[in-house]
């Protein structure tokens, strides 16, 4: 999703690279996303902890002024379907004129049902550009109905348009204390690869709040352009369902899957055969991390789920089987008491450091392309079906030198088996 909203923007003109706002452990997810879809140069700054939209508005706005005279902001969301490109173009077209007299626009989302899952935008006139009347909180239904049949409301879509400077002012005059912060945050910033990471103590004591409440509810610049477009935003399971190709019983069956006297469903698999029986309006997702299944209604729940892992110390709150890393990732394949199993693709050209583990010895085995392994004062050269074994203590490194993807099985044996077991000597990505 986050390459169909860059991609959606295709035939529009005078595009920059994209500004991309995101926290540490999604990193090299975008940075290898991106990199898939061959955008040169982007801007990729990394929040130490989430603070909401306006702070991240903010740090987008100052680097982009930064870079540029000043710079006209279109901001999207990586979770939004938007299936009609024509008249979503249309839409950016004309906020863009908006946009250059130095007016905030937002888009608003013609509604096509009182969802009451949506906040909703009040404007002054109806089918137009128009200035905003009023932003409101998710409604019940009852007035989620009121405002619908009105025709003076509009789903808020939380995309924007707006020169730098407009919102860099708005802001300084409404949170002078996020600009100070933002700016000192971003000022003491350091440049990480391709990463620019904002200072963490300052950016820590910077307020959270959404740019609605901060500035879009106060200006008198807020203008809303009209989208009808297909949006959905897609923020739950439930939505996943909705704008998704449904069969002829309205069920949406993604992977191995099997039913029977199912309907109004979606079951997602990615590992494994997935089979429901008799069921209605439910929600299946099958993972590599976990399973769940819930009804349809309460698929937003899962944050309660997610609360209770953290509480008690789950380590499925924080981790993933599947990791991304600078020179590839790695999936958790098994792991039991003092054994786990990898399976590692290193890009091509890709290194990872020069390390050694205190409590750990591995085994690896090449299954796919060829491998330079340095272990101690030796250097190995490895083709599939072959492996080699680093012993505890041994400093070690594993290079792919070839032009496809190095994929090896590694098993792990030890006394401890953490991620924080790893002392590096050397490293391509300045990582401690």
């Amino acid at each position: 999703m986050f390459q169909e909203t860059l991609n959606r923007l295709d035939g529009l003109d005078d595009l920059e690279p994209p500004i991309v706002v995101c926290n540490n452990d999604h990193r090299f997810m975008v940075a290898e996303q991106l990199h898939e879809l061959e955008i040169d140069k982007p801007t990729i700054i990394l929040e130490p902890v989430g603070r909401d939209t306006a702070p991240a508005l903010a740090i987008a706005a100052l680097q982009a002024e930064s870079e540029g005279s000043d710079p006209i902001l279109l901001v999207l969301a990586a979770d939004h379907v938007i299936p009609d490109l024509k008249a979503f173009h249309a839409a950016i077209k004309q906020a863009k004129q908006q946009a250059e007299s130095g007016l905030l626009v937002t888009f608003g989302i013609v509604p096509t049902s009182p969802n009451t899952g949506y906040g909703y935008i009040q404007a002054d006139e109806k089918n137009t550009i128009s200035k905003v009347k009023a932003f409101v909180e998710k409604p019940n239904l009852e007035t989620a109905e009121n405002y619908v049949a009105s025709g003076d409301y509009y789903w808020n879509s939380g995309m924007f348009m707006f020169k730098a400077s407009t919102l860099i002012a708005e802001l300084e005059h409404f949170q002078p204390d996020i600009m100070t912060t933002c700016r000192e945050s971003l000022k003491n910033a350091e440049q990480d690869l391709d990463f620019i990471r904002l200072d963490e103590h300052i950016f820590k004591s910077c307020k959270g709040i959404s740019i609605d409440y901060a500035v879009m509810e106060q200006t008198d610049k807020a203008v809303v352009v009209p989208l009808d477009a297909g949006w959905n935003d897609v923020g739950s399971w439930s939505s996943l369902w909705e704008c998704a190709e449904q069969d002829s019983d309205n069920n949406v069956l993604q992977g191995d899957v099997m039913i029977d006297e199912v309907q109004h469903s979606y079951i997602h698999s990615e590992h494994r055969l997935v089979t429901v029986l008799g069921l209605d309006n439910i929600v299946v997702v099958e993972t590599a991390d976990a399973v769940m299944v819930a009804h349809k209604d309460s698929a937003q729940n899962v944050k309660e789920i997610v609360k209770r892992l953290t509480k008690d110390n789950r380590t499925e709150a924080e981790n993933h089987r599947l990791c991304y890393r600078p020179w590839g990732y790695y999936d958790c394949i098994d792991n039991g008491e003092r054994f786990q199993v990898k399976r590692i693709t290193v890009n091509p050209g890709a290194s990872l450091s020069l390390q050694m583990h205190h409590h750990r010895a591995e085994h690896w085995v090449v299954v796919k392309g060829a491998a330079e392994v340095i272990c101690e004062d030796k250097i190995i050269l490895l083709s599939e079906n072959e492996s080699t074994y680093i012993p505890v203590g041994h400093k070690h490194r594993l290079h792919n030198p070839g032009r496809v993807p190095l994929q090896i099985i590694e098993v792990q044996s030890g006394s401890y088996l953490g991620e924080d077991d790893i002392v590096r000597f050397d490293d391509d990505y300045h990582r401690n």
